[in-house]
């Protein structure tokens, strides 16, 4: 399985994470922005293995970004776009995008046409491998599914990527500042899922072993 780190740059948010979960399901780790500043940046931060790219987009429109983008990376784009008429994808094209998906899309296919990018480009790292132990928890990514021993534990999907995040590095301290990267609103909101993750995977959530608080800086999972 291709497994590779992925940017989605999309201004819908209901489109952003349907895209979003359908990668994730795939095996790839993604962030998500909502405008072209911050999809120029976040390239530039994060040096992403494939950028998902939506033309229509405030502060800086996609092919701006893609200009921005390819005077100083090569990596792969995938542009997303409504426009459909031969000039704009030839445009999409002599700018340097690898491939063009118009809008309405199946998402099925554009999984199966960035998994075939990253195989063409050397972007991505081959796996078989993905799953995640910490202690007696077990965090599949591709299935998306957690397990303390056999028992299967149910969490919405903001839970699964925190918790995926975090046992990625267990024993690192993440700041609410580095988890709020994936799409929580406000340092609250990183709180309420730290606290409704506890009743899922702690025997006394009063009392945590394995999500536990570093105070003043932020969450670990031992």
């Amino acid at each position: 399985m291709v497994c590779a780190h992925i940017l989605v740059a999309e201004d819908n948010v209901h489109q952003a994470e349907l895209v979003r979960r359908y990668l994730e399901h795939d095996g790839h780790s993604v962030v998500v922005v909502h405008d072209g500043r911050a999809a120029i940046d976040e390239t530039r931060r994060r040096n992403p293995d494939l950028l998902v790219l939506d033309v229509m987009m405030p502060l800086v429109d996609g092919i701006d970004v893609m200009r921005a983008i390819r005077t100083e990376s090569d990596v792969p784009i995938v542009l997303l776009t409504a426009r459909s008429t031969e000039d704009d994808v030839l445009l999409g094209f002599d700018l340097g995008a690898d491939d063009y998906i118009t809008k309405p899309f199946r998402p099925r296919q554009m999984v199966a046409r960035v998994r075939t990018i990253l195989r063409r480009t050397g972007r991505a790292r081959e796996t078989s491998a993905t799953v995640l132990k910490v202690g007696d928890l077990t965090i599949d990514p591709v299935r998306h599914e957690v397990h303390i021993k056999d028992e299967l534990i149910s969490l919405t999907p903001a839970e699964f990527r925190l918790l995926a995040k975090m046992a990625a590095q267990p024993q690192r301290v993440f700041t609410r500042e580095q988890l709020l990267e994936d799409g929580f609103i406000t340092a609250r909101t990183v709180d309420v899922h730290m606290m409704k993750l506890r009743r899922k995977i702690e025997q006394d959530p009063r009392r945590p072993e394995r999500l536990l608080t570093v105070y003043g800086i932020g969450y670990k999972l031992a």
